[in-house]
């Protein structure tokens, strides 16, 4: 029993072995098979080999590249990381964080989400004199339809209520704020008119219609006019209920907006003095209506009247840690302290003795404006052309640094020295900020929704200004250096054949090499006259 054992073990260790040298010699006449194979090979095939590979690594690259532009993303990273990784068993390492740190996390997110709100551009153009005429001149839309339905929206918040339907006037305005056809909403504010004395049609029609900001003036007044009495008749019965309420909180925002635009017009036509007293007067008749943001329009007037003590009086109201931030109030500021040193600021004489007090404070202010938003140097230095600014707003995005840059450009070229002083501080706030922005320095983190909102406000023909600046995904890099690679192997092929035949001929050897040696270990260690010894055994 036991020298059957050993025999049925003993014959099938010869017959592995048997298997072990059949593959060994299977794969040395593979090894030769090949050879013959790359010697057989033309310089033609290796032009379209390396040319076909430039090809198809240039598409992809193409495909990257339109992909990361559009989306800020890897497309081949984004593809590995949502459907690979899981089915490869991968996870996610913040996943075993989130239940730790999602109480943590929750006020920066509600922060973000409030940073990323659009807000209505408080020094908004007219569209019939302003944005119409630039359309008219250029062929350019400079409104873009996700801007314009916002701002319909607004409309139908601020000048209609539930008890419109009740008026026949106000019925008509009602659907016309809705209308998206120009046309159509200013026949229906004529219809209106046709009824009675509706201060919202006066209002669209100013803002629509009008070619001149005097055309649109004297709509205004007239607006004024009617909306005054209904304002007057509406503050008497606000009591008797919340239809009544309702319909008086109506016609004050309605007042206040005739108001803040007729101050406007005032502006645009060079009564700078006047608007200023307008605008003064209408704070003061209503402060708690902070949605229009009127200090804002009050202190570009004061600007440009050069009255810097009360321009700093109303940044002292304004400029409180418990308000919401706008460039307007971070650049004014910054503005107003480098004015005390910019007309003698030197950055030779400055390296070599050092910053005094007054010129760190105006540092230090303009630091903190362009952490608030850093789209905004470029477009006051100039680096950037400045569009028309939108209706609304993203606080610390590219639309809210042209807004203010449109305006306020001009007061920093009055101040001498201060642009001059920005050029050459401003790039220093990046050093202070963390990366990759996991927190601020004196803001909170900058929101990441700003690039995809500025997007939808600013017009196609408009480069967004991005912050912080994407890199490029290693996958585009890849792609870029696999392109060009073989792109240069397909050409010196093409031109050298020859030479280039016996480069790749011994590249593919040296490749080989290393299976080669194994091999010949491999027939050395095991001779073939052991098979002869095992057959007699």
């Amino acid at each position: 029993m036991m020298g059957s054992l050993w025999f049925l073990s003993s014959h099938c260790f010869v017959q592995a072995n048997q298997n072990c040298f059949q593959c060994f010699s299977e794969t040395a006449n593979d090894q030769e098979a090949v050879s013959m194979f790359l010697n057989t090979l033309t310089p033609k095939f290796y032009v379209a080999l390396t040319g076909t590979s430039s090809l198809i690594s240039g598409l992809i690259l193409i495909f990257e590249w339109w992909y990361f532009r559009k989306y800020g993303t890897s497309f081949i990273e984004q593809v590995s990381v949502s459907h690979l990784r899981p089915l490869l068993g991968g996870v996610d390492n913040n996943s075993s964080n989130n239940s730790n740190s999602s109480n943590g996390d929750s006020d920066s997110n509600r922060q973000s989400v409030s940073e990323c709100k659009v807000w209505r551009n408080p020094l908004n153009l007219f569209r019939g004199a302003e944005y119409n005429r630039y359309t008219w001149v250029t062929g350019r839309e400079p409104l873009t339809y996700y801007d314009m339905n916002l701002s319909a929206q607004d409309h139908q918040t601020f000048f209609t209520c539930d008890s419109d339907h009740l008026r026949p006037a106000d019925a008509i305005m009602q659907k016309a704020w809705r209308e998206r056809n120009p046309q159509a909403r200013i026949s229906a504010a004529h219809e209106a008119l046709e009824i009675n004395e509706c201060a919202t049609a006066y209002i669209l029609l100013a803002e629509e219609e009008a070619t001149t900001i005097a055309e649109a003036e004297k709509l205004f007044k007239q607006a004024l006019k009617a909306g005054d009495g209904c304002y007057r008749r509406s503050q008497q019965l606000q009591h008797h209920g919340s239809q009544y309420e309702a319909q008086h909180r109506r016609d004050t925002n309605v007042l206040v907006y005739i108001k803040r635009r007729l101050a406007m017009c005032a502006r645009r036509l060079g009564r700078t003095r006047e608007a200023v007293k307008m605008m003064r007067d209408l704070m003061k008749e209503f402060p708690l209506l902070s949605m229009f943001n009127i200090h804002e329009n009050l202190l570009e007037a004061l600007l440009e009247l050069q009255a810097y003590a009360d321009v700093q009086a109303v940044l002292a109201k304004y400029d409180d840690i418990s308000l919401p931030k706008s460039a307007t109030i971070c650049y004014t500021a910054a503005l107003l302290k480098a004015r005390a040193v910019s007309d003698k600021f030197s950055p030779e004489a400055a390296s070599r003795r050092g910053l005094s007090t007054a010129e760190m404070n105006a540092v230090e202010a303009i630091h903190r404006a362009v952490e608030f938003n850093p789209h905004v140097p470029k477009y006051l230095l100039e680096m950037k052309s400045l569009i028309l600014p939108p209706e609304h707003i993203l606080k610390r995005g590219d639309s809210e640094a042209i807004a203010y840059a449109f305006f306020h450009l001009a007061h920093w070229k009055r101040v001498e020295g201060a642009l001059n002083l920005l050029h050459c501080t401003w790039e220093g706030t990046f050093r202070m900020i963390p990366y990759p922005l996991e927190k601020g320095h004196l803001f909170y983190p900058y929101p990441i929704c700003t690039e995809t909102a500025d997007r939808e406000l600013l017009p196609s023909f408009h480069e967004v200004s991005v912050y912080p600046k994407k890199e490029l995904p290693f996958f585009i890099l890849f792609t870029a250096g696999l392109c060009s690679f073989t792109a240069m192997l397909a050409l010196l092929t093409h031109q050298f054949p020859e030479l280039m035949g016996v480069f790749a001929k011994a590249f593919l050897s040296t490749l080989f090499a290393p299976l080669n040696f194994v091999m010949e270990k491999v027939e050395s260690i095991l001779p073939s006259s052991l098979w002869h010894q095992l057959t007699r055994i």
